[in-house]
């Protein structure tokens, strides 16, 4: 397994954000109905108190101007009259809202209108409305009850619905994020619906195909031009062998070495890559076996083994050694070529770490792992960015688990972990 560092922010998740906005929409739209329903009833309740009492003030002077008293209900000059209707326009029924609450009394409607000329006596019927208001908050209570019922029967079915769509959503996810990690097989499938996830479903499965085309296409060439490589190089070789010896020859002779480095290296990956490698496993010294890689090496290296690991000692791991120090002397290899000094190997289980004190490894690198043919930022200096892919191919092979990281202080570490 092949792990590099990703920065991912918090996540809350979609279903309970989709929840929520469902709650706050029913709310507002619960909120809003209950309003309008108590403001439209309260205008209900006072006109209809208007009408009456505008009716009942006509028949009370009626009755009155036919037989001298007021009717029931009426009264003359009563004393808890408004102060608007205690001088009315003769002939005229005017009516007017008093919110005052006296004992029992609730809102009431007043209509009032004079019996004769001016100066004469104001006759006046009420229609209280206690009872009317008494059954809007028993509506508005009603209503209230009837909403908290339906939020909490909806909520559950918001959160259902917002599952389904992040579980959808989640799975697109998951099938990139395995892409991006290299899985070029992963897909998402086929999907219910035909919305915008499952769009963005067949987006993601086109992307892997191409994808997965590109590589293909780039690993034949690698192959293509390894093998094509392989024998001209052979012969030069061969041909240098033919040289007076001299600072020529000698300068020949590194350069045609690090072309055939560069073939070799093209031909293992092309290996790595149609699966043709496989390990031959055995139990060895992880310690023994580190130390070695890195004393072929030839580069000055610090390598430090954690107690019971040294070459003496019973502590073994199952793996494919030549493969093993094939990963270890490319992990130092790198330190000393893109790094600076001091280079330390840490040898502690079944984990071996290396660290360099140089730039750290490419932001680009550590996001997307290591391309071959790029070697990221300028300052890790030259190279072809071989190694570290053969490193993370052999490892992958191994099932070990290669971590790429920088040090806080400064430096890249490369944490190789072999599996139990």
């Amino acid at each position: 397994m092949v792990r590099f560092r990703r920065l991912r922010p918090d996540l809350t998740s979609l279903r309970w954000k989709i929840a929520a906005l469902a709650a706050v929409t029913a709310c507002l739209v619960v909120a809003a109905v209950g309003v309008l329903v108590h403001l439209w009833t309260a205008d209900s309740i006072r006109d209809r108190a208007e009408a009456e009492a505008f009716n009942g003030v006509y028949s009370a002077m009626d009755v009155y101007r036919r037989t001298g008293t007021p009717a029931d209900g009426a009264e003359l000059d009563p004393a808890g009259l408004p102060a608007a209707l205690r001088d009315p326009a003769d002939g005229d029924r005017h009516t007017a809202y008093d919110e005052r609450v006296d004992g029992n009394m609730g809102p009431s409607v007043w209509a009032a209108m004079r019996t004769g000329g001016p100066g004469s006596p104001v006759l006046a019927v009420q229609v209280n409305m206690s009872g009317e208001f008494y059954d809007l908050r028993r509506l508005d209570m009603t209503m209230t009850l009837a909403s908290l019922v339906t939020l909490a029967a909806a909520a559950p079915l918001a959160v259902y619905g917002a599952g389904l769509l992040a579980r959808r959503l989640r799975r697109v996810s998951e099938t990139a994020g395995r892409i991006s990690a290299g899985d070029l097989d992963a897909r998402t499938g086929p999907t219910k619906g035909r919305d915008e996830v499952a769009d963005i479903a067949a987006t993601v499965d086109l992307m892997a195909d191409s994808l997965g085309q590109r590589l293909r296409t780039e690993r034949q060439f690698t192959a293509d031009v390894a093998h094509e490589l392989r024998t001209p190089v052979g012969g030069l070789l061969a041909a240098i062998d033919l040289l007076s010896p001299g600072e020529t020859e000698d300068l020949l002779r590194a350069r045609v070495r690090d072309l055939r480095g560069l073939v070799e290296d093209l031909l293992e990956i092309s290996r790595l890559d149609a699966g043709a490698e496989q390990p031959v496993r055995a139990r060895v010294p992880l310690g023994a076996v580190v130390s070695e890689a890195v004393a072929r090496t030839g580069l000055d290296t610090e390598v430090a083994v954690a107690d019971g690991q040294g070459a003496g000692d019973a502590t073994t791991v199952e793996t494919d050694p030549r493969r093993l120090e094939r990963i270890v002397s490319n992990l130092v290899v790198n330190a000393h070529r893109h790094g600076e000094a001091p280079v330390g190997v840490t040898v502690e289980g079944r984990t071996v770490v290396v660290r360099d004190h140089g730039p750290g490894f490419p932001a680009d690198l550590l996001r997307h792992g290591p391309r071959r043919f790029h070697t990221g930022a300028t300052e890790r200096g030259t190279g072809h960015g071989l190694g570290l892919t053969i490193a993370l191919g052999q490892a992958r092979l191994l099932g070990a688990e290669l971590r790429l990281d920088n040090a806080p202080e400064g430096g890249a570490i490369a944490t190789l972990r072999l599996p139990d």
